[in-house]
């Protein structure tokens, strides 16, 4: 097996089972190791310390396959792994109608892989080399424990850029999924497009915060910006909100919204859906001197790395400050970020410097972050990237 030497300062994150290893941290390498091979991971005195998958175009050189460095990764690595992260989900993740994270990648001791379930298929993205590596694997396990009538890959994004690989997108076994699967979440019900949405087609990540909204809703006029295909907005008004706003730019997401209202029996006397980027749409709503009683900010990521920090930082104080200034008196702010470079304590800094800037006394009532199938690992602390605030302005 090809092998790396890390460097002593390297060690200690290794051995809390941090599952990166850096560039930076490589003190000496035996090629040839090709995209994608499983390297062991050997420490300054050439112990073995681990086995993962190699990288030469990233930053990541390796990620973290096993901790045992004489562990096989094989068929039946892929196998067990993917049964356990399944298993872990409990009984409710494989019910029919049912979506779910299956597979959250790191988190889940499988780096660069993410599985999503919406009813009988399961979608994979496959975003590391080593993942790309052990696809077809990886698909097979996936169809073997889920049961599900196709497996289908949405393998696209920055990520698989960094590592230097085109996108993928197709059947991988099984049937092909619809153009629209229905799934059911609480008391709403989806329509979800697989094969051209956002990720893998609907964000899961958001299901307890959309519960917490449709709590807070009741009689209330809500305005949803970045509606995507309308889940915060079904759950508003399905909650009970007197009126909803729904913003959102891209016209293919606005007719699959105005679906999943027509599902929901939610009419137009209720809702409201406007084609428009947010930004503009929100100063033209100040201008027009209209305001809301519940606005949701949930953007797409703004920094996909620490180098765009400065210039996503004064998009999400824009958003917000026009936010707090369009809220009525004891109105709530429900607020977003999923770019994991903005860190929690920088996010709220944005927010409370956007309040400030407003000229409205604002409190943080509760603090939100991803669903439970998106579990974060204790010794990868990376896999936390959605923060949320719920605030209450004076």
């Amino acid at each position: 097996m090809p092998w790396i030497r890390i460097a002593p300062k390297a060690v200690e994150a290794l051995s809390r089972r941090h599952p990166w290893v850096f560039s930076g941290a490589v003190a000496a390498e035996e090629p040839p190791a090709a995209p994608g091979d499983t390297v062991q991971v050997r420490g300054p005195d050439d112990r073995p310390l681990a086995s993962g998958a190699y990288s030469p175009a990233s930053t990541i050189r390796v990620r973290v396959w096993s901790f045992d460095p004489a562990q096989p990764i094989d068929g039946a690595f892929f196998d067990r792994r993917i049964a356990a992260s399944i298993a872990a989900r409990g009984e409710h993740a494989l019910r029919p109608g049912c979506a779910c994270r299956l597979v959250h990648a790191e988190s889940d001791g499988l780096p660069g892989t993410i599985v999503d379930r919406y009813d009988g298929f399961a979608v994979c993205q496959f975003l590391s080399a080593g993942a790309e590596r052990q696809r077809n694997e990886i698909a097979r396990a996936v169809a073997a424990h889920t049961g599900c009538r196709g497996v289908y890959e949405r393998s696209e994004g920055s990520g698989r850029t960094r590592e230097s690989l085109p996108e993928r997108r197709g059947l991988l076994s099984g049937a092909e999924p619809p153009d629209a699967i229905e799934i059911a979440e609480g008391p709403c019900r989806f329509l979800v497009d697989v094969r051209h949405g956002h990720k893998t087609g609907f964000y899961l990540d958001q299901r307890e915060n959309r519960a917490r909204l449709a709590a807070l809703a009741g009689g209330r006029d809500v305005l949803n910006c970045f509606a995507y295909t309308g889940g915060f907005g079904i759950a508003a008004a399905v909650g009970g909100a007197r009126s909803v706003v729904n913003v959102e730019s891209a016209p293919e997401a606005l007719a699959l919204l105005e679906r999943n209202a027509a599902l929901n029996g939610i009419g137009t006397e209720r809702m409201e859906n406007v084609r428009a980027d947010v930004f503009e749409a929100l100063r033209r709503f100040r201008d027009a001197r209209r305001s809301f009683d519940l606005i949701v900010l949930d953007p797409p990521k703004f920094a996909a790395s620490s180098a765009a920090v400065q210039g996503a930082a004064r998009g999400y104080k824009d958003i917000n400050l026009l936010a707090f200034k369009l809220l009525r008196p004891g109105g709530l702010l429900l607020t977003f970020s999923c770019s994991e470079a903005i860190a929690s304590e920088l996010f709220q800094k944005i927010v409370a410097d956007a309040a400030l800037d407003a000229g409205r006394p604002a409190q943080a009532l509760e603090w939100l972050s991803q669903a439970p199938d998106h579990p974060v690992s204790l010794a990868f602390p990376e896999g936390r990237y959605l923060k949320g605030l719920v605030c209450r302005v004076q």
